[in-house]
């Protein structure tokens, strides 16, 4: 928020910037005032199927089902529901446009510098989106390391530092605001491919005949091991008691079977669900340490 202020401006005007400017840097709602006002703001980036809205303005997900029962078991009934880009969730998140983001966003060490975590909620692999027939027979992340052929990314995706590290060179990166873009992106031949997760490839190939999940993919391998994200609800960094609230909820429920029917409902594979459970959310923030 910006504001111009001449110096001549009257001592009741001040104020009243002074109270936009006292609002503006407001901090994240407490665990507190959620609970006391029984409402709470949730972010999704509209991505299928981590965390999206559907036809009829329902929140559906493997986020939003997930919180949604944390925040009734926590006597949370009110969510207003907020959808943004991807790439605007860490933002939106620091600036408290909303008070969690449930859009299985991937734990990395620099997100971490900039928002707090819960414990995973889900795991997931990668995948490609490619033209029908594959013309350029592409299948893996590296494939694009030499040559020309270009590959796709949302804009704040992950994806571009999984690339960055294979050395896959800028020219042969293109950057697309959302998913909604990367069907037509790849059928008009402006990417010969979208490097997103397999789960959103899939869910991408299965809207239009023009292209299809490449076939025989081959996950990337960086530093000498298999890349596998862990999707978490995220928090504006002074809010560790609303997080912490969370993680209660969520260990206790990952040991239901609801739980792994609920991502299992929205094509997580076995593995996937197994292998949410495999790092913490401290060790995913530290890989890199």
């Amino acid at each position: 928020m910006r504001y111009n202020i001449n110096k001549g401006v009257t001592t009741l005007i001040a104020g009243s910037v002074l109270s936009c400017l006292a609002v503006g840097v407001a901090q994240a709602a407490s665990l507190q005032e959620i609970k006391d006002s029984g409402s709470v703001k949730i972010a999704v980036a509209n991505e299928i199927p981590y965390g999206y809205m559907d036809m009829s303005g329902e929140a559906k997900g493997a986020g939003p089902d997930v919180i949604r029962h944390i925040m009734n078991e926590m006597g949370v009934d009110d969510i207003e529901w907020v959808t943004t880009n991807f790439s605007s969730l860490i933002p939106g998140l620091q600036a408290n446009r909303f008070d969690i983001a449930a859009a299985e966003m991937a734990v990395l060490p620099d997100r971490c510098q900039q928002v707090i975590y819960s414990e995973p909620n889900s795991s997931y692999g990668e995948g490609l989106l490619v033209k029908e027939g594959n013309p350029k027979d592409l299948h893996a992340f590296s494939d694009f390391v030499d040559g020309d052929a270009k590959v796709a990314i949302m804009a704040g995706a992950d994806q571009l530092d999984m690339l960055q590290a294979l050395g896959v060179p800028q020219d042969n990166m293109v950057t697309i605001s959302s998913n909604a873009d990367a069907i037509s992106t790849v059928s008009t031949g402006r990417a010969d491919a979208y490097a997103a997760t397999s789960l959103t490839v899939s869910e991408l190939a299965d809207k239009s005949g023009d292209v299809e999940s490449a076939g025989d993919f081959k996950d990337p391998v960086i530093d000498g091991e298999e890349v596998r994200s862990w999707g978490a609800f995220a928090f504006n960094s002074d809010n560790t008691e609303l997080r912490d609230a969370v993680n209660q909820a969520l260990e206790k429920y990952k040991q239901t079977d609801t739980w792994r029917e609920t991502l299992m409902g929205y094509g997580f594979s076995q593995a996937d669900v197994d292998g949410s459970s495999h790092h913490t959310t401290e060790e995913l923030c530290t890989a890199d340490s």
